[in-house]
């Protein structure tokens, strides 16, 4: 590290490694939201003098930046017109009946499309109709929620539309002086990758996925059933005053688990069942979903939602009633999860004024595979917690454009432009294929299609602004001021020549497999957009030492942080299906660790083999 320490007697250097160090343990710790580490970051390097604050915000600015914008937009009108609903008929169809079917079909189908549309809004769309499918053939939701978020990484580097990380290597790129990446720079080496992903899912022994419908599953061995919390209180009037748990119609008629008994300000906590119960109380349940809406016509209990305080009368019970009846006439319960980035994480439903919000009330809460104790108003949300709510259909619909829940259930009708299909697939088509064959470049075609979707009724004006993911603007948009930050300092020159001297000798496909794997580790615990932004201006400095053209490196590194199958936290798309899943945190290294073996040592040689033409 020698260039190193002496490029560390200039301040700017100085200054800008500290803020990089401060940045990854606040992504690794996930202390703030990566979108706000990156808006410290930018402004950090400005109140250092490190860049000028024309220099510091140009991502924000980037062609790159503007393309994805639009990008969000074009996936929200083909989901809207119901342009990949053919895709959710064809994995809810007979013919395919078992889960290594599902795998096959979603590696060679899903997997392309997610390589022209986002991997998060196919996964958003995808898991209710998978999950579904779990419960009619009797197979564990873990067997194919982790292939689906594996078969979209694999296609996320099919093209330069595939990943908003694609799209940040292209600008980094260009910001290097290198030339943006076009559509389908890197589609050569893409298709191979994903090919031999597909092949290893589709021969992946069975056992190295779980099935979480095993005796030690403390949820359950029934496929049906799903853990969710919440709470009931018990009436005055309540026949179930006076008896113990043991021998209440609770324990008889429900198979629940009560994790806690609240009376007054006292918490009282398992062993329970022997405990008398009072009017008042408040019990902390363990519940399917099936044995909750069946709770909700038990007079003998009431559900205490998180928005309201708990009533006792006979009066108020026959309300609750009537308020969670899932059968009133335009109320619907439906599951909703907290995505990656959602501004609700944090907080507690409480303090989020959640009803009033959304004019919906939340039932019940589920959290993969650990137990809430907290009360449900107070719990706080976490990235990846499942919510049921009941809600009108309207609610449930603007719910739908909204960045911070996902909607998990499928409702009928309500895609009001299907008749629009046939438009929104041919804009889309032509806004690929006109970057390919003439020089309009690529942001001046996704805009001009974005126009269109909305004059022929795509898409409303309301609904472009909504489909925009602010937090993967902000996230991108800050961290290209790195790559400028690391090349004014010169601390990306250090960097490359320690690196150079470390490497010194190897030969090239080793020293690219070196930094495949130390991106692909890095990334598996800090944000892959931010290793792409951190790693690029360095890795590229090495080029002339390897006799490589700097793309070669730029692309072993953007390889690196897409194909991130070791952690949950290492793709938003694996967070996504890890509560539905029930996963466990090292279910997803078991699974992904021999993809990540074999596209370590496959990608360094596709990237050598097509370097003679970059």
């Amino acid at each position: 590290m020698v260039e190193l320490s002496a490029a560390l007697q200039n301040g700017d250097a100085l200054v800008t490694l500290g803020v990089l160090l401060l940045a990854v343990v606040l992504f690794i710790s996930g202390a703030m939201a990566p979108e706000l580490v990156g808006l410290l970051s930018v402004s950090l390097l400005m109140i250092g003098g490190v860049l000028t604050p024309l220099q510091a915000l140009s991502g924000f600015g980037s062609p790159a930046l503007i393309t994805l914008m639009g990008l969000f937009a074009v996936s929200a009108a083909l989901f809207r017109s119901g342009a990949l609903d053919r895709l959710r008929e064809l994995i809810a169809s007979e013919r395919i009946r078992s889960s290594r079917r599902m795998v096959g079909l979603l590696t060679l189908v899903v997997a392309p499309i997610s390589g022209v549309v986002p991997n998060t809004p196919i996964v958003a769309s995808l898991l209710p109709v998978l999950e579904t499918w779990c419960h009619k053939r009797g197979i564990a939701p873990s067997r194919v929620l982790l292939p689906l978020s594996f078969a979209t990484l694999l296609g996320g580097t099919l093209t330069l539309l595939g990943s908003s990380v694609n799209l940040l290597a292209s600008d980094v790129s260009q910001q290097l002086g290198y030339g943006a990446l076009d559509l389908f720079s890197f589609t050569a080496i893409g298709v191979p990758v994903w090919l031999a992903g597909a092949t290893y899912m589709l021969l992946a022994p069975r056992a190295l996925l779980p099935d979480r419908r095993s005796p030690d599953d403390q949820l359950s061995t029934s496929q049906a059933m799903i853990g969710y919390f919440t709470e009931v209180t018990i009436p005055s009037t309540s026949t179930l005053v006076g008896q113990t748990l043991r021998h209440s119609r609770l324990q008889r008629r429900f198979d629940v688990d009560v994790l806690e008994l609240q009376r007054g300000g006292e918490r009282i906590l398992p062993p329970l069942a022997d405990r008398g119960i009072e009017a008042g109380d408040r019990l902390l349940l363990r519940v399917t979903r099936a044995d909750l809406l069946r709770l909700q016509h038990e007079h003998t209990v009431q559900l205490a939602s998180a928005n309201r305080p708990a009533a006792s009368s006979p009066s108020m019970g026959a309300m609750d009633s009537s308020l969670f009846n899932a059968g009133d006439e335009g109320q619907k319960t439906v599951e909703v999860l907290l995505p990656a980035g959602s501004t609700l994480a944090g907080a507690s439903l409480r303090e989020l004024r959640f009803r009033q919000r959304h004019n919906a009330t939340v039932l019940a809460l589920r959290r993969g595979q650990q137990t809430v104790q907290e009360r449900l108003g107070q719990a706080i949300l976490r990235e990846g917690d499942v919510l049921l709510l009941q809600a009108p259909l309207d609610a449930i619909r603007g719910l739908q454009a909204s960045n911070d829940l996902l909607v998990l259930d499928q409702l009928e009708n309500d895609l009001p432009t299907i008749r629009r299909k046939p438009q929104a697939i041919t804009i889309t088509a032509l806004m690929l294929l006109v970057p390919t064959v003439t020089n309009i470049p690529l942001v001046a075609s996704v805009l001009f299609s974005v126009v269109l979707l909305v004059l022929v009724g795509c898409l409303r004006t309301g609904e472009v602004q909504r489909s925009i993911r602010l937090d993967v603007i902000l996230l991108l948009g800050s961290l290209s001021s790195f790559s400028v930050a690391l090349q004014t300092s010169g601390l990306a020159n250090a960097l490359a020549t320690d690196m150079e001297r470390l490497l010194l000798n190897w030969p090239a496909y080793w020293a690219l497999l070196v930094i495949f794997l130390a991106t692909n580790l890095i990334t598996s615990v800090m944000s892959n957009a931010a290793s792409v932004a951190l790693l690029v201006p360095v890795a590229t400095q090495l080029a002339p030492s390897l006799n490589l053209p700097p793309q070669a490196l730029l692309l072993t590194v953007l390889f690196g942080a897409s194909q991130s199958f070791l952690t949950p936290m290492g793709y938003q798309t694996n967070l996504m299906v890890f509560g539905p899943g029930r996963y466990r945190f090292f279910d997803v290294a078991r699974y992904g660790a021999g993809l990540t073996v074999l596209m370590t040592l496959l990608v360094p040689g596709l990237i050598l083999m097509q370097a003679g033409g970059l």
